[in-house]
C-alpha cells in the first residue's frame, strides 16, 4: 500500500510526482508516456523560465526532473494506460490495461484530454505539417503567413486573436451560422483588419505537398465546393477529457471533465485530487496544469499525515 498514485505524465502528474519525492511520499507515477499534449509540438514559447523549447525536450526535461529526484519514493509504471480506478477498506485501487494493479490511500487524476482531431482527408496526413491542434504552442511558428482556425467556440476565437498578433491573416472556418464564442470574444476578433470568417462551412480535405497548402470546404448554403489557401490549420474542435475510467466514481461536470475545488483542487471523494486538462479548471495550459499537481501535492501532504 503505497501513500499515494498519481495517475497520467504530463505537466500536472510530473509536478505532483516531483513534489511527491520531494516530500518522501511513497508514490506510484502510472502512465502511458511522459510529457502530455504538448509533446508533439514543434515549438513552445510560453513555458515559465524557457524562451522556446520542443515538446519532445520538454517530455525529456520532465523524465530528467523526475529521474533526479525520484529517488526511493516515487516509482514510474510508464507504458500503462489506467482503465479503471475503485475506493477500497483502505484507500485505492487502479487497474490498468495489461491487468496490473496498484493501490495507495490517496490519488492524484491528472490523466488529461486528448484533442479533438479534424476527421477530414489530410489531417492526418499533414499533422505537424501545417496541422496544429495548439495556437499558443505553434502560432508564432507562422509568423507573416496565412493561416486558418477551424471552430467557432471561444477557444476558437481565443486562438483565432493569438495569431493576429503575428500572422498575415487569419481565417475561421465554422460549421454552423451562429457562434458558441462569446460576443465581446466575437466582436473584438473581428473588428481586426486581417480577420475573415467563413460560416456554415463544412471542412473537407487538407491540401498539401510536403506542408499545408490550404483546406477545401463545402458551402453548405449553396452545395459548392471552395477552397482557402493557407500554410497552417489550427484546430480547435474541443477536447475529449481522459476520465472514462472515473465514471461513477468523482463528480463530473456535463463534458466529463472533473469537478475540482480550485483552493486545493480536491474531488468529490475524500482521498482523490485532480489537476490539468482533465479537469473543469477554467484555463487549460501546461502552466496552469503544473501549478495545479503542486497545489494538490501540498494539499495530499497535509492530508496523508493526518490519516
Amino acid at each position: 500500500m503505497k501513500d499515494l498514485i498519481i495517475i497520467g505524465g504530463g505537466p500536472g502528474g510530473i509536478a505532483g510526482a516531483v513534489y511527491a519525492a520531494r516530500k518522501q511520499l511513497h508514490t506510484t507515477l502510472i502512465t502511458e508516456e511522459i510529457g502530455g499534449q504538448s509533446s508533439v509540438s514543434e515549438g513552445i514559447e510560453n513555458w515559465i523560465g524557457t524562451a522556446k523549447i520542443s515538446g519532445a525536450d520538454l517530455a525529456k526535461s520532465f523524465k530528467n526532473h523526475l529521474d533526479a529526484v525520484k529517488g526511493d519514493f516515487v516509482d514510474i509504471a510508464l507504458g500503462e494506460r489506467v482503465v479503471s480506478l475503485e475506493k477500497t477498506s483502505d484507500g485505492f485501487s487502479a487497474k490498468t490495461k495489461t491487468g496490473k494493479e496498484f493501490s495507495a490511500k490517496a490519488v492524484l487524476i491528472a490523466s488529461g484530454a486528448s484533442r479533438r482531431k479534424l476527421n477530414v482527408p489530410g489531417s492526418d496526413l499533414f499533422e505537424n505539417k501545417g496541422v496544429t491542434y495548439c495556437a499558443s504552442c505553434d502560432g508564432p511558428l507562422f509568423g507573416g503567413m496565412d493561416v486558418i482556425v477551424v471552430g467557432g467556440g471561444n477557444a476558437g476565437f481565443e486562438s483565432a486573436l493569438q495569431l493576429l498578433a503575428y500572422s498575415k491573416s487569419v481565417t475561421l472556418v465554422h460549421r454552423h451560422q451562429e457562434f458558441k464564442a462569446d460576443a465581446v470574444t466575437v466582436q473584438k476578433a473581428l473588428a481586426h483588419p486581417n480577420m475573415r470568417v467563413v460560416r456554415h462551412a463544412e471542412p473537407l480535405e487538407v491540401m498539401g505537398d510536403k506542408f499545408v497548402t490550404g483546406l477545401k470546404y463545402t458551402d453548405k448554403d449553396s452545395g459548392e465546393v471552395k477552397e482557402i489557401p493557407a500554410s497552417g490549420i489550427f484546430v480547435e474542435a474541443g477536447v475529449i477529457p481522459n476520465t472514462g475510467y472515473l465514471e461513477g466514481l468523482v463528480e463530473l461536470d456535463d463534458v466529463k471533465r472533473v469537478k475540482t475545488d480550485p483552493r486545493s483542487q480536491r474531488t468529490s471523494v475524500e482521498g482523490i485530487w485532480a489537476a490539468g486538462d482533465c479537469t473543469d479548471e477554467l484555463y487549460h495550459q501546461n502552466n496552469i496544469a503544473a501549478g495545479d499537481g503542486v497545489k494538490a501535492l501540498e494539499d495530499i501532504y497535509l492530508w496523508i499525515k493526518k490519516h
